[in-house]
């Protein structure tokens, strides 16, 4: 139609409700997925059914029985008919709703004597993906592998041939609209023929219907068993079907569960014995007394449904039409500084040349100017607020959001286990959203209330006046020193190897510090004391690697590997329940870190632990400490400022052999309050350890002076590295300024590429330092050098512990608020105390 027409079309639609159905103008339905609000007259021609007649248990010859089975049979077929379905190739049994044909179905497959396989597609409902667990192998695809069947692995009591198998897949998603080919069922039964299998297909047509027609004119190519929900297309009742294709019956001769009627005899006293119903399928799985009266509504439902809007492909075109000006209308809608309001998910619909089309509905999420993303619940309360029904989180649809938000598995089971729930507020997390906005258009939208959504949106979200997007700071102010990131590391595995972040890659900060940074150690298995380089030096060759493709800790050897142990071991990097046991050193001498009772998970795979404890000679065990937890689960920095700190800068550099300054504070105080209450993990004291290559410089020049060899900074094990540009980051040339060794004592504050870190005071250093960290070895420099230059109060002292610092306001409408990240080459900005 043109769009003359169907604004005609629109106004007689409005016309409609403000005459007929004053009760459908507020509040609107943006989601209710093709579903129709209760029109009147459908509720009153109910009322006036119910009244006007006895309906009784079917399963009787009475008069009111005889009216039910007439009734129910009468819409049977009228069900067939809708979607065009042969009665002698297609039988209807009336289910719940979708999800229980799909345990009808599962039930059946489970029975068989072999069991069955399964393959479903990304983009099905949970209630689809939930029948892998009854499978013997299941398998996920995105698009079919017509080439041939999965190879599943065989088991000895199933013979060549016996295979059944399950495909499950939408006909339409129920998360962004996208559709899929009804002529994929034709194709897997034409696969699987070669293989000596059995293949039946399953569709989800429940969103499909909601808007759309189904054909199931062909049995042959039709799925064997398509499910539905018809308060999806009619609002009323709240019932489905499962549509069976006739030659699929037979699966369900091995279900083991008979209910009331669909049985012709039951035999219960010295034998046990039944005769199943065998004329239709319909009368051997409709346990018990159906429910009469929502098969009378349904056929109500039809009626009036015809009535109002003559065809479902009349429904069909106008929902599409609606889709459409949604999509535009949110697509168009940009802030001041150009950075569009709303992420978008369902495909572009303006792509004419796909044939398939796309369902009426427009998955979204929305960003501030500045990037960050806006809470999903935050938003639904204000649109509840206004009178528009959305749907918001995962909509039950785990891979079609995974793959949308570009969530891996390891984040989703990350995600849970720091207190994720479906419908909980925490609805950000590392800087991703868990779900989407799901707005859906039916027969009974129109035209005025898209263009109200549209309105809203643009009201409340979209920022006319908006500031410049956030601009990482990799180029200095002429005022102050070139300094800028020169490698970031972080240490998996406490008092192990380091992992390098990539120089391209933005690293997450977290309040307890640099995203997996020490949040594993290894507990001697005896005394739950955590290992340390300074009694097992070996524990520098072990070399962790953060695979986030496959979502793995994989950790290699650096040294003799025993010949029974494998090349690296690999844990998940989602804390999985499953990897381990009780907290064995959970008791009144429970596992030790620096001093500090703490409560660790401990894993229980002997190959693991065996791994660990071999490699380095010591029984020991791997343990977690994520973040989140509470109690002896939850540790505090213990950094401060040191007395040298506060002296001058003529206290900073003691001559050999003077005289110990004023004694420091006592270890048990804290500066401030900020510092007592900052979380960290594994680290020594805090969240974060800097060292200055301009201070490395100094101490490497001392050591030469006296015939020792220089050090890197790695045996300093800091997170962050910083220091003159030197070969300039990104390949920029800035002219090399002179630095002074040591200015970080100084430091109150540091803004790294625009973000805030509060310096927490210097590190006390240990003969930790001296251990070579390429080979294990160690040696006596730098500590003896350093225990002459930077000796203070009878303390060594290195490098700069520091915490992120968002400020008491932080400015959550910008992205790096809500996700602060710092790469190598960001400028470094540090504010004198």
């Amino acid at each position: 139609m043109t769009d003359t027409t169907w604004s005609s079309y629109n106004a007689s639609v409005e016309a409609l409700r403000d005459e007929e159905y004053p009760m459908l103008k507020e509040p609107v339905y943006l989601d209710h997925a093709g579903t129709t609000p209760y029109p009147k007259s459908l509720m009153d021609a109910f009322a006036r059914e119910m009244t006007a007649n006895l309906f009784g248990n079917p399963h009787s010859a009475s008069a009111s029985s005889q009216l039910s089975t007439a009734r129910i049979e009468d819409t049977r077929l009228r069900v067939l008919q809708w979607f065009n379905a042969d009665p002698d190739d297609f039988d209807v049994i009336f289910v719940a709703n979708a999800t229980a044909g799909i345990k009808l179905v599962a039930e059946a497959l489970r029975s068989a004597p072999a069991g069955f396989d399964y393959m479903y597609h990304q983009a099905c409902h949970t209630s689809l993906v939930g029948v892998r667990e009854e499978a013997r192998n299941s398998h996920c695809f995105v698009d079919p592998e017509f080439e041939g069947p999965p190879v599943w692995g065989r088991s000895p009591d199933r013979t060549p041939g016996e295979g059944v198998t399950l495909v499950a897949y939408p006909a339409q998603s129920n998360m962004d609209g996208q559709r899929f080919p009804l002529t994929w069922s034709a194709q897997f039964r034409q696969q699987w023929a070669t293989t000596g299998g059995r293949v039946y297909t399953l569709l989800d047509a429940a969103a499909l219907v909601a808007t759309s027609p189904l054909d199931l004119g062909n049995s042959e190519t039709a799925p064997d068993f398509t499910v539905l929900s018809f308060y999806k297309i009619f609002g009323f009742p709240d019932l489905g079907a499962l549509i069976v294709r006739r030659q699929a019956e037979p699966i369900f001769d091995a279900r083991k569960y008979f209910g009331g009627g669909t049985v012709d005899m039951v035999v219960c006293q010295r034998e046990q014995w039944h005769a199943p119903k065998r004329q239709f399928l319909h009368e051997r799985l409709e346990d018990g007394t159906l429910p009469i009266h929502s098969i009378v509504a349904l056929s109500l439902a039809m009626d009036v449904y015809c009535r109002l809007f003559g065809s479902i492909r009349r429904v069909a075109q106008h929902a599409s039409y609606l889709a459409d000006r949604l999509y535009e209308g949110l697509r168009s809608l940009k802030h001041g500084n150009g950075a569009s309001a709303c992420s978008i998910y369902s495909r572009d619909r303006s792509a004419h040349n796909h044939t398939l089309g796309f369902g009426p509905v427009v998955a979204f999420n929305i960003r501030s100017s500045l990037g960050a993303w806006v809470p999903l619940a935050e938003f639904e309360k204000l649109a509840t607020l206004k009178g528009f029904h959305v749907r918001t989180g995962g909509v039950c649809n785990p891979g079609g959001v995974a793959s949308a938000l570009g969530l891996e598995p390891w984040e989703m089971k990350n995600n849970f286990s720091s207190g994720f729930r479906c419908g909980s507020e925490n609805d950000i997390i590392g800087g991703k959203p868990t779900g989407v906005i799901r707005a859906s258009l039916g027969a009974m939208s129109t035209a005025s209330d898209v263009d109200r959504f549209v309105a809203f949106v643009d009201e409340f979200y979209r920022e006319p006046n908006a500031p410049a997007s956030f601009v990482r700071k990799t180029t200095p102010p002429r005022t102050f020193s070139n300094l800028y990131v020169r490698s970031i590391t972080v240490y998996p595995i406490k008092s192990c190897g380091g992992y390098k972040v990539q120089d391209d890659r933005e690293w997450e900060v977290r309040p307890e510090g640099l995203a997996w940074d020490r949040e594993w150690c290894l507990l001697h298995r005896g005394t739950g004391q955590a290992l340390s380089q300074k009694r097992h030096p070996k524990m520098v060759l072990l070399r962790p690697t953060l695979d986030f493709d496959g979502g793995q800790l994989r950790v290699t050897f650096g040294g003799d590997i025993p010949s029974h142990l494998p090349k690296y071991i690999s844990v998940p990097l989602s804390n999985n329940p499953a990897m381990f046991g009780p907290a064995v050193f959970d008791r009144l001498v429970s596992s030790r870190v620096c001093g500090e009772e703490i409560s660790a998970q401990t894993y229980t795979s002997p190959e693991v632990n065996r791994f660990f404890s071999d490699v380095l000679g010591v029984p020991c065990v791997l343990a977690r400490f994520p973040p989140g937890g509470q109690g002896r689960s939850m540790r505090h920095s213990k950094a401060r400022l040191q007395k040298h700190q506060m002296l001058g800068p003529a206290a900073r550099t003691p001559l050999p052999g003077s005289f110990p300054g004023p004694p420091s504070p006592p270890e048990s105080e804290s500066d401030t309050e900020e510092a007592a209450q900052r979380r960290i993990l594994l680290s020594n004291e805090s969240p974060i350890l800097l060292v200055n290559t301009c201070s490395l410089a100094a101490l490497n020049r001392d050591v030469a002076a006296a015939g020792g060899a220089e050090v890197s900074a790695a045996v300093f094990r800091a997170n962050v590295v910083v220091g003159p540009a030197g070969a300039a980051p990104h390949g920029r040339q800035q002219q090399q300024q002179q630095q002074s060794p040591y200015a970080e004592d100084g430091w109150a504050r540091l803004r790294i590429g625009g973000h805030e870190f509060r310096m927490l005071g210097s590190c006390r250093r240990c003969h930790m330092i001296c251990v070579d960290q390429g080979t294990g070895e160690r040696r006596e420099e730098p500590f003896v050098t350093l225990s002459k230059t930077r000796r203070f109060d009878g303390k060594v002292f290195f490098g700069a512990h520091m915490g992120h610092s968002p400020g008491p306001c932080p400015d959550t409408a910008r992205r790096e608020a809500q996700f602060p990240t710092i790469r190598v080459g960001d400028f470094v900005e540090p504010d004198v105390a």
